[in-house]
């Protein structure tokens, strides 16, 4: 996939937070089933008690700078476009950009609204996410240096909040000026209207999401996968990425379906692992033009993330040797 050279190869839009990762004591909480939350469980702990902890981790995250550490590991030269406040968890924010060799020429500093932040309450067999909106989920226009977005792709994690309304805007920006774009849709950008929409999916060269997230945007059953797959097709753009969490990933690019299952670890901690494999799918794609090779790619790094707990951690480096999945391949 030839792009004109620039002097950055990826920038990355989305998220920017401080991550908190509260693991609970094992006999210092239950889960009850109650059929008035969606999940129909609920997580309980004593009311007005102190609940002693067996592990606490802080650090940045967010789907734009998650996906920045991953772009810049794997040997490319990012820019990390965002928002953060002007507070102590902003400068985290910057400092783990920058360890991790990341530009961050296009991070503007909101002086009224604090970093996004993100509490990750782990029972060690699933997590409860508690957000606080910030600075990141108001991203807009005025916000951005267009002059500086000069490169060959754009990333574009989920844009959640007001700053959903940057989709359009973004998508036509890099048209214009023949920048690829890679997509990781989320339910804000789903949820804007299809007047809005529809433009833009022809205009996307890669669409990442997740098959609950396929399903709303095709408005079909969770259930029925080949029907969520031909309606993407007849709506969007070159290449369709779905994952299915356990279940592994299916592409499409309209001639053929690719299908791979997940790499057998040890889950700690599953945040982050979808950033990780949007942008080592990427990654692949871009170094060896090979969906197979790119769903590879992809699964590994996600796959290193669940193995340690924060989004950064565990990431696949450049050169380094990572397990391989087999990856089926079908005319569609």
């Amino acid at each position: 996939m030839k792009t004109k050279n620039t002097k950055y190869d990826i920038i990355t839009f989305g998220s920017a937070t401080e991550d908190i990762f509260l693991k609970l004591k094992k006999g210092n909480f239950r889960v009850l089933r109650n059929k008035e939350f969606i999940t129909q469980k609920a997580l309980c702990f004593s009311l007005g008690s102190k609940i002693e902890l067996s592990d606490l981790k802080i650090c940045s995250g967010g789907g734009g700078t998650n996906t920045a550490a991953t772009f810049s590991e794997q040997g490319f030269k990012i820019i990390f476009c965002g928002k953060i406040g002007q507070d102590l968890a902003g400068e985290k924010v910057l400092e783990d950009l920058r360890r991790f060799k990341i530009n961050t020429c296009s991070v503007k500093k909101d002086n009224k609204r604090a970093t996004a932040l993100s509490v990750i309450l782990s029972t060690g067999l699933t997590r409860t996410v508690l957000i606080h909106r910030g600075a990141c989920h108001f991203m807009q226009k005025k916000d951005i240096l267009w002059q500086n977005l000069k490169t060959k792709w754009f990333y574009l994690a989920p844009l959640s909040g007001k700053s959903a309304f940057l989709f359009p805007h973004l998508v036509n920006f890099a048209k214009r000026n023949k920048i690829k774009t890679a997509v990781n849709i989320g339910n804000s950008q789903i949820n804007l209207s299809s007047n809005i929409l529809k433009p833009i999916f022809s205009k996307i060269d890669i669409l990442i999401l997740n098959q609950q997230e396929a399903a709303l945007l095709t408005k079909t059953s969770y259930q029925k996968e080949n029907e969520i797959l031909r309606k993407l097709n007849k709506l969007t753009s070159k290449i369709i990425v779905m994952t299915k969490g356990k279940r592994g990933v299916v592409v499409s690019d309209k001639k053929y379906k690719w299908s791979a299952g997940v790499l057998p670890v040890k889950s700690i901690e599953k945040t982050g692992a979808g950033d990780a494999f949007g942008a080592g799918f990427l990654s692949g794609l871009i170094r060896k033009n090979d969906i197979a090779f790119a769903i590879q790619l992809g699964t590994a790094n996600a796959a290193a993330c669940l193995q340690k707990t924060g989004t950064k951690q565990g990431l696949l480096k450049k050169g380094e040797s990572w397990q391989r999945i087999k990856v089926i391949k079908k005319a569609i």
